[in-house]
């Protein structure tokens, strides 16, 4: 079911590659994390590609630039299969940490690090944490980036990020001017890690994959059924998701998602431009 106006329902599959990136900007660096982090490249990654494969769906693997000086030969296989490349800062810095000099140099080190390992310069960005930085925004303005997926201003709308928020505390909020960076919103609800990444300390992160199956699947059917031309947007992990019992959870939401008329898989570069040219500026 396919119009003028798009497909009935997008669907957005993206992948952070952080690999042993997350954890080394942690200080979790002896051997068990940063297994981890490699369990992502050399077990994770493969399985999501040849997922991806069979299932003919195009994704967006957002890359720290630790990860591409690390495993440039994966990161290029990636772009070889169609796939896009956005940007995920270098080591996976937090940009609300970050001065504005060095979060702006850190963005443009992680690109520099996916065009040596792939011939491509990211157009999007998500922010490790999803935290950005006051600064972020005109930053990835002024590098020409394409959109953003770190906010949480819809769920499956597209919206114009605002440059010049103020969040008083004394009266209300006042509202900035819309930019031409757009938002590709997220939420921890489509993201496999508030789920399934296990942590000592609290001994949570071990959610049977059937009750996350149940929770992704219904989001995407109040989508599809009442939010017409809708983007659902997923974030996994490699090294989260590529665990057999959560692949085959993933073919399954795939399958239903295929079940549906109207459907289009889609990088999210593909979709944010899209969406400008059925939004122009005026």
């Amino acid at each position: 079911m396919t119009d003028d106006n798009g497909p009935r329902a997008w669907v957005c599959l993206s992948f952070d590659f952080d690999a042993m990136s997350s954890w080394i900007f942690r200080d979790m660096d002896s051997p068990t994390p940063l297994s981890r982090g490699e369990y992502g490249a050399r077990v994770g990654v493969p399985r999501v590609l040849e997922t991806l494969d069979r299932f003919e769906a195009k994704a967006t693997f957002f890359v720290p630039g630790h990860s591409a000086d690390t495993w440039p030969a994966l990161v290029a296989e990636m772009a070889r299969r169609g796939h896009e490349l956005g940007n995920h800062g270098y080591m996976h810095e937090v940009p609300n940490t970050l001065d504005a000099d060095t979060e702006r140099a850190v963005i443009r080190r992680g690109s520099d690090a996916i065009e040596r390992a792939a011939g491509v310069r990211p157009r999007g960005f998500r922010s490790p944490s999803w935290d950005l930085s006051p600064n972020s925004l005109d930053i990835l303005r002024d590098q020409g980036f394409v959109y953003d997926s770190s906010l949480m201003g819809d769920d499956f709308s597209l919206y114009r990020c605002r440059a010049g928020d103020v969040a008083h505390k004394d009266r209300a909020y006042t509202f900035g001017q819309e930019t031409d960076l757009i938002e590709m919103p997220v939420h921890w609800i489509l993201d496999d890690a508030p789920y399934f990444q296990y942590s000592y300390q609290t001994r949570t992160g071990l959610t049977p994959a059937s009750q996350v199956l149940e929770i992704w699947q219904d989001e995407f059917d109040f989508m599809y059924d009442r939010v017409p031309g809708g983007v659902f947007t997923l974030t996994m992990h490699p090294q989260i998701i590529g665990r057999g019992h959560r692949i085959l959870m993933l073919e399954r939401l795939l399958r239903h998602m295929r079940a549906r008329a109207g459907v289009r898989f889609a990088t999210q570069l593909e979709v944010a431009e899209w969406w400008l040219q059925q939004q122009p500026r005026h």
